[in-house]
């Protein structure tokens, strides 16, 4: 096994396992190379989780920043203690709304708004982890987040109160949430009862393979297919050169004059820097005349 290996795999993450259990699986596969997520999915969520692994770890914040797109399900009239409904009901009500009330409702979350994060995140409050401290019995209060609802398409409806959505939204947006407040707002209460992330940033469904396929691939020594070069999360990021004159500055991590670039840039621009050899060293910014270093790859 190539121990520099180094890139992303987009795995579709099956039913049942944690975000963490893929890591892991992967891991092992690649005897031991570092690796981890973009992202966190919920055991009963499905889809598209990007693993990094070797120095592409250190683009991880990156891909998790980006855009998502899921598929979800509500089920009207249920509220459960975790939003979804794997949780214990808290309540049920009768649901007396016409179709085009919950498209409106639906629709009306379109653009920024002030999520509560959920009990049951992994999200630290003094060091522990709410969904511990929610197995505990206990409910704190919880600060809003903004998030934004970029847009949310082809709604249908299903049978047993039903109803499915395509939401595309930024990063820290739980679709499990979403599903509650928009129960709350039909005023029958809501769960998630089913999600599949097709999209997060330049990974899609459609590309994505599972862990059964990457093994095999693992098996017969045809990996280098399913790993995707670092650069690939890095395309909205402009490519330049540095000389070889500036190359020892490159590489010690230091800032570099924009004199030495091949072509120009922007004050507040951030770079795919490579060095004369075509190699990338790293994410910069632009800043009164010099590239700085954000995230280095050596």
């Amino acid at each position: 096994m190539n121990n520099d290996l180094a890139g992303f795999i987009n795995i579709y993450k099956e039913k049942g396992y944690t975000s963490h259990d893929v890591v892991n699986i992967v891991r092992k596969l690649l005897n031991r190379i570092k690796t981890g997520h973009t992202g966190t999915l919920d055991p009963d969520a499905e889809g598209v989780l990007p693993i990094c692994i070797g120095k592409a770890t250190k683009l991880a914040d990156h891909v998790a920043a980006d855009i998502k797109e899921y598929r979800a399900e509500i089920t009207l009239g249920i509220t459960t203690s975790t939003e979804d409904i794997s949780g214990n009901v808290i309540e049920e009500k009768e649901v007396h709304v016409s179709e085009n009330e919950v498209i409106e409702a639906i629709e009306s979350f379109v653009g920024e708004y002030e999520q509560v994060p959920p009990m049951y995140s992994a999200i630290k409050v003094n060091g522990k982890k709410l969904y511990e401290l929610a197995r505990e019995g206990k409910e704190i209060e919880r600060k809003t987040r903004l998030i934004n609802i970029y847009k949310i398409s082809d709604i249908s409806k299903k049978e047993n109160n039903k109803y499915v959505f395509t939401v595309l939204c930024s990063k820290g947006t739980y679709i499990r949430t979403l599903c509650s407040d928009i129960g709350k707002k039909l005023g029958c209460g809501g769960c998630m009862s089913s999600l599949v992330r097709t999209r997060s940033g330049s990974f899609y469904i459609k590309d994505s393979i599972r862990l059964d396929e990457f093994g095999a691939a693992v098996e017969s020594g045809n990996i280098e297919d399913k790993i995707l070069e670092p650069e690939s999360v890095l395309r909205d990021y402009a490519k330049v050169t540095v000389s070889e004159k500036a190359d020892k500055y490159l590489y010690n991590g230091n800032k570099i004059s924009i004199s030495f670039l091949n072509k120009g840039v922007n004050e507040g621009e951030k770079l795919r820097v490579y060095d004369k050899n075509n190699r990338l060293i790293g994410i910069y910014e632009v800043k009164n005349g010099f590239i700085k270093p954000i995230t280095m790859l050596i």
